[in-house]
């Protein structure tokens, strides 16, 4: 049986309705795609203070939540399925830096399509570039 792990995904964005992409390093699994910042969700915490916590660990700064999930979804990879919670936020504290991702993007909305996403990702890209 394949192990099942339980994710938060950030969709951070900024004044300029930008939102934040994360390009996964070679080393990560799923290498060289894009996808929403974020991580496990560890045994008794939250979603919440999870991605803020996953947040605070990858990016180096810190988000406020809008306290919703902004999508949700179910993803089977090869080796394991991904239960993927999206939740919209912003920055309140210090820029994004990147130390586990190979780099950061602001993209509009209109602009995320071009990007190569991680599969689990996709629905929530399609459902952000829907809302325009």
């Amino acid at each position: 049986m394949k192990k099942q792990i339980k994710v938060v995904a950030a969709i951070i964005e900024n004044d300029q309705q930008e939102i934040l992409c994360a390009l996964r390093s070679p080393d990560m699994s799923i290498p060289n795609m894009w996808e929403f910042p974020g991580g496990k969700v560890e045994a008794n915490e939250d979603i919440y203070s999870a991605l803020k916590r996953e947040i605070a660990e990858e990016l180096d700064c810190r988000i406020e939540t809008f306290n919703e999930v902004f999508h949700s979804n179910t993803h089977e990879y090869e080796t394991f399925i991904i239960q993927l919670i999206s939740i919209k936020c912003r920055v309140v504290e210090r820029t994004p830096k990147p130390s586990e991702h190979s780099k950061l993007m602001w993209l509009k909305r209109e602009n995320l399509a071009s990007l190569k996403w991680a599969p689990a990702d996709i629905p929530a890209v399609e459902q952000l570039i829907d809302e325009m």
